[in-house]
């Protein structure tokens, strides 16, 4: 029986026939925006650094530290690094920044990630702004079209991110050493890099293309104990996967900030011993 109180339907969503007619687009009455708007601010910071980081192609080596937006560097134009990540598989046509050149994988695995999936389609894309909060598109597909199917790619970018936190790894090793390349040495930069690092693995390694490359597709984890233990290690780490994924986000900003600091001149890299 019509009651004259209900909305038109739009036919899908939660607008559709057989859905409650509740005129209101949602019932919650705390501050719910807050999250998407905190979250949209944090990452459009991010990008705007990154991508004025990644384009300047200068002041991103201060021997012995390489910026993570630059290792491995790819092209003839860069710096050369004393023992550094310098791998000149591009030869010397590359004319522009080599940053572009390896920033793609992380990127590609992040853009990919589960959780920044949820992070940027709740904050930017309001798909859905919030829990309880209807999204304001009028139909949804879920990732089984262009250009959202290519998020089955994160499995892939997974395997790329694994190399780019070794070489990451290696970088943070040669943070050992002085400004003249000798050994036995730590600065306030060595510190930075190994905080860097150690969450760059912490969030590669509690993702779920993890969880899945160790223990998935095992019928029965009784008669594989290690890879269930690491299965259940990576599983921990997993329930911290939005922490980290922040945590290492700013660590890689942090550290690119500190080599851009150390190389344009603002200071020296105070020396521990």
């Amino acid at each position: 029986m019509a009651t004259g109180t209900e909305p038109p339907s739009l036919g899908t969503g939660v607008r559709g026939a057989g859905r409650a007619a509740i005129a209101a687009r949602h019932l919650r009455t705390d501050r719910w925006w807050l999250a998407p708007a905190a979250t949209a601010a944090g990452l459009f910071l991010f990008v705007v650094y990154s991508t004025w980081r990644a384009f300047a192609n200068s002041h991103y080596y201060a021997a012995p530290y390489v910026s993570p937006f630059y290792s491995p560097c790819l092209a003839d134009n860069c710096l050369t690094m004393r023992q550094g990540p310098n791998w000149e598989l591009f030869g010397a046509w590359w004319g522009i920044s080599p940053a572009l050149l390896i920033l793609v994988f992380p990127l590609g695995f992040r853009m990919t990630c589960y959780y920044y999936r949820k992070a940027y389609y709740r904050s930017f894309w309001a798909s859905p702004p919030a829990c309880a909060v209807a999204e304001p598109h009028a139909a949804y597909s879920g990732e089984t079209r262009f250009p959202l199917i290519l998020q089955n790619l994160h499995r892939y970018f997974f395997y790329a991110a694994l190399l780019v936190a070794g070489i990451l790894t290696y970088d943070a090793a040669l943070s050992f050493r002085d400004e003249d390349y000798a050994w036995g040495h730590m600065g306030l930069g060595s510190v930075i890099f190994v905080v860097n690092v150690a969450l760059i693995w912490a969030y590669t390694v509690s993702c779920h293309s993890c969880r899945h490359v160790i223990g998935g597709r095992l019928r029965h984890f009784s008669k594989h104990p290690v890879r269930y233990r690491l299965w259940g290690w990576a599983g921990r780490l997993n329930h911290r996967h939005m922490q980290l994924a922040w945590a290492s986000l700013i660590s890689v900003a942090a550290a690119d900030f500190y080599v851009y600091l150390l190389a344009s001149g603002a200071f020296a890299d105070p020396r521990f011993f």
